[in-house]
């Protein structure tokens, strides 16, 4: 049988999975490298020698969108918006935060073009206006552009005709349309498109280093990156759209709860070594959220899972004699400063072995009784809370526990119907990685006073799928998963906002 391997990358391990169908083979969990490809290299290593046929490589990693925490090797970014005469009273970044808006660089340009709601013209696009800007922009040694304009997940054809004119004047451009990017609130949009754009150098450096380093392996195969949705993309579709890989990591973790587990909905916990993740399973995929993301301070309106993050994992500090434990943690560094591996740091990993709750490292620490209570106690606590908060209903619902940090809880949460433990459950993240689809997705305004509810969705539906099968997806194989269409009331037209998500396999 065809054998795939699923990778996510995370802050303290590097996961990887080898699956044949459906049927876990093997799972490794090492050490995360500073170097990032060095990592999934040595994680490789190890699964190779049970491998048969390998016809695709998943990879899940945080690398983007650590790069924009951390703001490093982030490009100067042109950030070209099409609005005049409306839309100019904001102008772009302008509630960034000073450190990431520097940066990016500072060149903004407001033009004539964009679109009403429904897809009039709010202005003509003046192709000299555009050219201008464009030497504007070759002159200031800038070669990563963002263009946005207003509706265009509407009608696109401005971006498209902007990009074509900066090209005859910048060939060598990288250009990041906003329609391809968010959804349709503009500065939320135009933000993801910058830092898109800021990315794309860093993008094109990152995943041209996995594939050298699976070439090196002897693995010449496809290589897939995961994205914010639970599914994958194209290498080739993650160069051109990095920020698609900001949350992919807890993603990767809910998709692999809800397979290892055959649950559907409820809750999933993802204790790693530095922090929780806590979301919702809803018909196998995580909650997404309906509000701005802030992504490094930054407000944007792309497809995003509903997660709550605490920094509580099994290199956790614990303190204050058990009352405190995280946000600081060892990290990666766990395999060498825990007492439980000879080292001198206590972590929360500790309190699970002390406890009996895990067997873990070379030692078992000596630790006063009531210090391992009140911290089991407080870990519990901060979990609950956690589960609280993410909940939509007072109902008990099933809990899935995930990560290798899930050694800290026991087998009872309040606030759960039942807590689900699965075999693999320590590299579930892996395995979400190792099973995800090709998704494409349409979240548009459409007008329908001239056609009825039925065409409008068959449109969206079509578009869908096309876009599914453009990032890789097999034709055969793609279906429509999600359909969301409600009528926005203050607008002329009978407007209807629809989104429309499709899935095939890869």
């Amino acid at each position: 049988m065809m054998q795939r391997i699923g990778i996510d990358v995370g802050g303290t391990n590097t996961d990887a999975v080898l699956m044949a169908g459906d049927k876990v083979l093997a799972g490794v969990k090492t050490p995360t490298t500073a170097d990032v490809s060095a990592g999934i290299t040595t994680a490789l290593r190890q699964l190779l020698p049970q491998a048969g046929q390998i016809t695709a490589v998943m990879i899940g990693t945080t690398h983007f969108v650590n790069a924009v925490v951390q703001r490093r090797e982030l490009a100067p970014v042109a950030a070209v918006r099409l609005c005049l005469p409306a839309g100019a009273a904001i102008p772009p970044k302008v509630d960034w935060p000073d450190d990431l808006h520097a940066v990016t660089g500072t060149p903004s340009f407001l033009c004539h073009g964009g679109r009403e709601f429904d897809g009039r013209l709010l202005s003509p696009l003046n192709p000299d206006e555009i050219r201008r800007v464009g030497e504007q922009i070759a002159t200031e040694g800038i070669s990563d552009i963002a263009i946005t304009g207003i509706f265009s997940p509407v009608q696109a054809d401005d971006e498209q005709q902007a990009a074509e004119l900066l090209r005859q004047i910048i060939p060598h451009a990288t250009i990041t349309l906003s329609h391809e990017v968010g959804r349709t609130g503009l500065l939320e949009r135009e933000n993801a498109t910058i830092l898109n754009a800021s990315l794309r150098l860093l993008a094109e450096r990152t995943i041209t280093a996995f594939e050298q380093a699976l070439v090196g392996l002897g693995l010449e195969t496809a290589v897939y990156l995961t994205q914010n949705d639970g599914t994958i993309m194209t290498a080739d579709h993650a160069r051109r759209f990095p920020v698609f890989t900001f949350a992919s990591g807890p993603t990767n973790s809910m998709r692999g709860a809800a397979f290892l587990s055959g649950l559907k909905d409820g809750m999933v916990v993802d204790i790693g070594g530095t922090t929780t993740d806590v979301g919702a399973l809803v018909s196998g995929f995580p909650r997404e959220a309906s509000v701005a993301v802030k992504i490094g301070g930054v407000r944007t309106n792309f497809r995003m899972p509903d997660v709550l993050s605490i920094g509580l994992g099994g290199g956790s500090l614990v303190g204050e004699n058990g009352r405190l434990v995280g946000p600081q943690s060892v990290g990666y560094q766990l395999p060498s400063e825990a007492l439980c591996f000879g080292g001198s740091t206590l972590t929360a990993t500790d309190i699970a072995v002390a406890a009996g709750m895990a067997e873990v490292g070379h030692r078992k620490p000596t630790l006063d009784a009531a210090t391992v209570t009140t911290a089991r106690a407080t870990i519990q606590q901060m979990v609950e809370d956690a589960i609280d908060r993410m909940k939509l209903t007072g109902a008990a619902q099933p809990v899935i526990l995930v990560g290798g940090g899930s050694i800290l809880l026991g087998d009872s949460l309040k606030g759960a119907s039942h807590v689900h433990r699965p075999d693999h459950y320590d590299v579930a993240n892996a395995v979400g990685a190792a099973i995800a689809q090709i998704s494409g997705e349409v979240d548009r305004v459409f007008e329908i006073s001239s056609r009825s509810r039925e065409a409008v969705l068959d449109e969206a539906k079509a578009e869908a799928i096309d876009r599914a099968i453009a990032a890789g997806a097999r034709p055969g194989t793609v279906e429509i998963v999600d359909i969301y269409d409600v009528p926005l009331a203050y607008l002329p037209s009978n407007a209807t906002r629809v989104r429309v998500k499709a899935v095939g396999e890869a």
